[in-house]
This record gives C-alpha cells, structure tokens and sequence, in this order.
C-alpha cells in the first residue's frame, strides 16, 4: 500500500485511532512538520481537538541528516550515547547543537501559534502522530515531553519500522502503524507525494484546529 499524501494517511490511520478504547479526554499532537497534515485527519476522524509539537532533531555536526538526539517543546532532550561516541561529538558540539535547535525550535513556536497558548495536556490521553517512524528519534523526544504529565501515551504513524516499533510499544500505552514494512527502508517510499510539509500549512491547519477548539471550549 502506497498512500497518496499525508492527508490520505491521516484519514486511514484515523480509522484505526477511532477503533481503540477510552479516548475521552483526548488531545492529538502532531509532530511538526511533517506530522500536522496526518495528526489534521487522525483528529477530525475522531473528533479530538489538535495541538502541535515541535520537534528538532540534533544531526552529527558536518552529517546533519544522521540523528544523535532530538528536542521537543517544553525543553526536553533526548540524545544517543552510542552515536555520540561513535563520531567523537564534544559536548561542546553537543551544546552548540542544542542552543541551535531551541532557538529554531522557539522561532517555529511562534509563527504557528500566533500568539495562541498550548493546549493544556495535563491529565489527558495524548496521541502523538507523525508521518513515520524510521530511527524513532524524533518520537523517543515526544514522548519524553509528555510521559508522567498525561493519563495515557498513544503513538500513531501510517508507516514504520518494525523494530522501532516493538520498541517504542514498550514505553507507551498503545501504538498504531497501519503499515510495518520490513526492512524499511524510507518512510518517503510509501507516499506517492511527500514533498516536505511548508510552514504555512502547518500554520493554516494548526489555526483551523486552535478556532474549533476556542468555539468548543
């Protein structure tokens, strides 16, 4: 199964979201960028308020796209010892990053929400959605930001590796993948369109959902 685009993917990922019991009190979180577009459909289908994440993944200094860790909103760090190690990253480095992608990270905070608070996730089941799981780095941070804060953790993604799967089940309390190739080897492989999601999409969405929630509250 090939989905056309993250839309598409929201919406069937949504029909198995809505299957799972006990979602009163339920707030989705897409995991932005790439995640709002999915998160959008997953949170229409079952009629839960939408708020963002923002999460910035820490790339080994001069191999960016290699992850050694990630942040999310709220100031949690999540990083990987063994990558680290392995590329002989300083703390130094490791610091730099860091302060590089929080300031990133609090730019992005606020062009999206115009001046709009987060929405308030204490107690509730969370379901944090994004467009994939390949190393799960991104997820591990988000999870990281609401665990012990929230009732329940769901994750939910349309596609991803099976073994950062099983993984991640481990930790939270429920976790839905409509698709779990093995081997994976790109999330991109299995949207016909995965051109990269434009800060104005995630604008434009992330206000529809902050006005439903106003007009609902």
């Amino acid at each position: 199964m090939v989905f056309q685009d993250r839309r598409e993917a929201g919406r069937v990922l949504g029909e198995l979201v809505a299957e799972l019991p006990d979602l009163k009190d339920g707030l989705v979180l897409g995991l932005v960028r790439g995640g709002v577009p999915v998160a959008y459909e997953v949170a229409r289908k079952c009629g839960l308020p939408l708020d963002i994440l923002i999460v910035r993944k820490l790339g080994v200094p001069g191999q960016e796209e290699l992850a050694m860790g990630a942040i999310a909103s709220g100031g949690c760090v999540v990083v990987n010892e063994s990558i680290i190690r392995s590329y002989h990253v300083s703390e130094k480095k490791l610091e730099y990053v860091i302060e590089r992608e929080t300031q990133e990270l609090q730019r992005r905070e606020t062009l999206y929400r115009g001046g709009q608070s987060r929405a308030d996730i204490e107690g509730q089941t969370v379901v944090l959605v994004d467009d994939g799981l390949a190393t799960g780095a991104s997820m591990r941070a988000a999870i990281r930001a609401v665990k012990g804060r929230v009732r329940k953790v769901i994750v939910a993604v349309p596609v991803g590796a099976k073994s950062t799967c099983e993984e991640l089940a481990l930790v939270v309390d429920h976790l839905v993948c409509a698709l779990v190739p093995e081997p994976l080897e790109a999330v991109g492989m299995f949207y016909r369109d995965f051109e990269a999601t434009s800060d104005g999409e995630v604008k434009e969405l992330i206000t529809v959902a902050m006005q439903l929630r106003t007009r609902k509250s």
